[in-house]
């Protein structure tokens, strides 16, 4: 299986973002891949709320989500929008984070609404409260395509071990893992996290970032890590993307999922306990 990561720098425009992808897919596909995925708020990235809601779309209207189907159909490719920063339906009044993978057909074969909300003060200086802004969502997806079977999750969810093994003993072989990543964060935990999870779940994991300063109409621009990677089920590096914003492809044995977990065979080794205790000198 071929696949391509776009890595890029969203701006908060999403009729601009729209164009970069199309773009990129189309690159995309002249290298023969059979799937492209994007980062994390490919959409429009933005830390002013209130140009958000100026924005951003209900997922039935949203003119970035129908200019991918289009051309996902156009080109008979995969496409894993990362994710969409999208309105809620009502009465949620927050927005969602939402992945959405894309047939070559240009239909929707599945959603997942990010459930790890990132707020966290890495410093003085970088503070997040997603939850103020976002939903988080409470259902694992799990996508079953001719590929590969896909499991979903975005950005902040990496550091949740948990869920990854439910997705891969479900049956999970690829896991995506599309990110906006702080770079305070990023250059201690991003490509040990993704490590770790391959690992654990002898799945490949498929990383594609948004890197570098992000283009801002109003509100602070916002900084990103960029490192696009994909880690093989043994937990290799297979790709480091760097911090340039592009198109790159990665071709992936499935068999390596099945032999990794033949060499250690983790997921079927769960064990029931109970505690944990406090104890103490007389325990």
């Amino acid at each position: 299986m071929r696949v391509a990561l776009i890595q890029m720098t969203s701006s908060d425009d999403p009729a601009e973002n729209l164009g970069t992808m199309q773009d990129m897919l189309r690159r995309a596909k002249a290298e023969g891949a059979q799937i492209a995925l994007t980062p994390e708020v490919c959409n429009c990235v933005s830390m002013n709320r209130a140009h958000q809601t100026a924005v951003l779309r209900h997922e039935g209207d949203d003119p970035v989500l129908a200019g991918l189907r289009a051309t996902a159909a156009e080109l008979d490719l995969w496409v894993l929008a990362g994710s969409l920063a999208l309105k809620a339906d009502p009465p949620e009044t927050r927005f969602v984070n939402r992945s959405v993978l894309i047939g070559p057909d240009g239909g929707i074969a599945a959603r997942y609404d990010k459930m790890h909300m990132f707020d966290v003060q890495v410093s003085v200086t970088e503070t997040y409260r997603e939850s103020s802004g976002y939903a988080p969502g409470d259902r694992a997806v799990l996508a079953q395509t001719p590929l590969a079977t896909f499991g979903l999750t975005i950005c902040y969810d990496v550091r949740f071990a948990y869920l990854y093994r439910a997705l891969a003993q479900a049956g999970a072989q690829v896991l995506t893992v599309p990110a906006a990543f702080s770079p305070g964060t990023g250059p201690a935990h991003w490509q040990p996290l993704l490590q770790a999870r391959a690992i654990e779940t002898g799945c490949y994991v498929l990383a594609p970032a948004q890197t570098g300063t992000h283009t801002a109409q109003s509100g602070r621009p916002r900084k990103t890590y960029g490192h696009s990677m994909v880690i093989a089920p043994w937990g290799e590096v297979i790709l480091d993307a760097g911090i340039d914003p592009g198109v790159y492809c990665v071709d992936l044995d499935l068999s390596a999922v099945a032999d990794a977990r033949a060499k250690v065979p983790a997921l079927t080794h769960d064990r029931a306990f109970t505690g944990p205790f406090e104890t103490g000198p007389d325990t």
